[in-house]
């Protein structure tokens, strides 16, 4: 009889290598798809994939019986994925050391340009401009994880909407929804702490 993936992980966090060796072998497929999907590198998926099983093997008690096994095993190797992407494709210009001689860290991505005009700051505006990224980075992580997810995949690893959709195993039209809500939300809040924040300043100011 087939074990559950729910008995087998139970069996890893004793240690059990039988356990995992049944394990590796019904997902390491599904997994390899599923980062090769976001990472478009045959080389660096097969790394991942060794990565994203280590994790299992070493942190099993990660998983805390809530949910399906799958759904925390996908997050793993999106989680590393993107990490990996962004170690991988972090461009220069989005970088402030141009102006502070300091960089950003990999959770520090720029703000996109729908919601903000970060287009050339003179010296004098670097510091803030630093600090709206660590405020946007704030507000991105307390989206709903769906939203988050495919936010992330979206403006981190800098997919396409199509490679999302085959990423997460959903459709264009869901990902294209995830992404407005997102948005939306993103947006509204942005605008209400910005108004907060001047109105805190005009206050200073008289």
């Amino acid at each position: 009889m087939e074990q559950t993936d729910q008995a087998l992980i139970r069996r890893i966090q004793k240690q059990d290598a039988e356990a995992f060796e049944i394990f590796f072998a019904r997902y390491r497929e599904l997994i390899y798809r599923h980062v090769a999907a976001i990472v478009r590198n045959p080389a660096v998926a097969e790394d991942l994939v060794q990565e994203v099983f280590l994790r299992v093997w070493t942190h099993a008690e990660q998983w805390d019986g809530r949910g399906s096994v799958k759904a925390w095993l996908y997050r793993i190797g999106t989680n590393l994925t993107l990490n990996q992407l962004r170690a991988m494709r972090r461009r220069p210009q989005q970088s402030l050391e141009i102006f502070t001689g300091e960089t950003t860290s990999e959770d520090e991505s720029s703000i996109p340009g729908w919601l903000i005009d970060a287009s050339a700051p003179d010296p004098e505006t670097a510091l803030e401009m630093m600090e709206q990224r660590k405020l946007f980075r704030r507000l991105v992580d307390a989206l709903p994880e769906e939203k988050r997810e495919v936010f992330r995949l979206i403006y981190d690893a800098r997919l396409e909407i199509q490679d999302v959709a085959n990423a997460l195993g959903i459709s264009v039209g869901t990902v294209k929804s995830r992404l407005y809500y997102g948005r939306k939300q993103l947006t509204q809040e942005w605008d209400q702490m910005s108004s907060e924040s001047k109105g805190r300043s005009d206050d200073t100011s008289t």
